[in-house]
């Protein structure tokens, strides 16, 4: 994505292009992609032998769908992970080559080092995501097969406005406040030791 070549614009756009789909419609995209009848995902199966599967109602595969849905917003991690890169000195680069370093020993010694800040946003901001998953999982699955997708944003909302229960919704709602705070603080705690700002000490 950071190279100087004639076609990284249509890469980057490739790969961002899925993030500005909003969730749920890509959700319904996705339920249409993965129809046991008539979607694509089948048809391509067809043509390998493969049986038509309803990857939507086996606990198994529904929870691996809609994980690898929501791999289609990394295009943002992806941007923030440009713009760390092209933060990185020319220079540095230039030096390292000058004293032979190779792009392996490049990318551990001046890459990678520098490039922990931003290896710490996108896991601080990955991780809450994570645990905020919500619209996928309403929309395709509604919590099922046999409960198999159902997210803890999702078992909050059923407790709160499908089962009335406010109060132990509104516990739930603290706990993952104080867990997404506790390890947004262990993990920042533990940058520390691996997390450079130095930008001159690559």
């Amino acid at each position: 994505m950071n190279r100087n070549v004639r076609e990284v614009a249509l890469y980057r756009t490739l790969l961002y292009m899925p993030s500005l789909i909003p969730m749920f419609a890509m959700s319904f995209i996705f339920i249409v992609f993965v129809n046991p009848q008539f979607g694509i995902v089948n048809q391509v199966l067809g043509l390998f032998g493969m049986p038509d599967t309803n990857l939507l109602g086996e606990p198994g595969t529904a929870k691996l769908v809609i994980i690898l849905m929501a791999q289609l917003g990394a295009g943002n991690a992806a941007l923030i992970y440009l713009a760390g890169l092209r933060n990185i000195p020319d220079t540095l680069y230039e030096a390292a080559r000058i004293d032979g370093a190779g792009r392996l020993r490049q990318f551990t010694s001046i890459t990678l080092p520098l490039l922990t800040p931003t290896i710490l946003f996108n896991l601080i901001t990955g991780v809450s995501g994570a645990m905020m998953v919500f619209t996928e999982a309403y929309i395709m699955t509604d919590g099922g097969p046999d409960n198999s997708t159902l997210f803890y944003m999702l078992y909050l909302y059923r407790n709160a406005f499908s089962y009335g229960q406010l109060g132990f919704a509104s516990a739930l709602a603290v706990l993952l406040f104080l867990f997404g705070m506790l390890l947004a603080g262990l993990i920042y705690w533990l940058s520390r030791r691996f997390v450079n700002y130095d930008v001159s000490a690559g």
